[in-house]
């Protein structure tokens, strides 16, 4: 059975961050997810509910409710949490809502244990790095499986 988690939220120039699960817009988060990322492209809504299931997912929303980002954490709730799925809507980009979410979710009371926070991005390593994430100090022990189209030959 999933965990679920305390309801964290925090406030800041009229938006909310909510870890509650019942004001997700999960049409709109797959939507962008699948469309719009180069990280989750294609992703299906079964795939999305799983892996929300297992997860701390966390919207930040306007003043009027409406979405505006999303990020989700993977994590034991102890040492360690996994930052991924991060994206702002296009219309509230530039306001610094991926850097809040990225820092303030480890104020999180169920996450105050947490000792080794990770997070993976092709381009928005200045976003990050103003929420206090830096590269790893050793990559080289870091391994991964790669997706078979990874390391696949592909046609030319």
């Amino acid at each position: 059975m999933p965990r679920v988690p305390i309801v964290f939220e925090a406030s800041r120039n009229g938006y909310r961050l909510s870890t509650d699960r019942a004001r997700l817009d999960l049409a709109t988060v797959h939507r962008f997810l699948t469309d719009d990322s180069y990280w989750a492209h294609g992703m299906t809504l079964d795939q999305l509910q799983r892996a929300l299931e297992h997860s701390l997912p966390i919207g930040i929303y306007a003043e009027d409710g409406s979405p505006a980002a999303f990020g989700r954490v993977v994590t034991d709730y102890a040492v360690f949490a996994y930052l991924r799925d991060v994206f702002t809507l296009p219309a509230h980009r530039g306001k610094g809502l991926a850097c809040w979410l990225a820092k303030e979710i480890r104020n999180h009371p169920e996450l105050a244990s947490v000792t080794s926070w990770m997070l993976a991005t092709r381009d928005a390593h200045a976003v990050y790095e103003k929420a206090g994430y830096r590269p790893a100090p050793h990559p080289e022990y870091y391994m991964t499986v790669p997706k078979p189209s990874d390391t696949e030959p592909r046609e030319p």
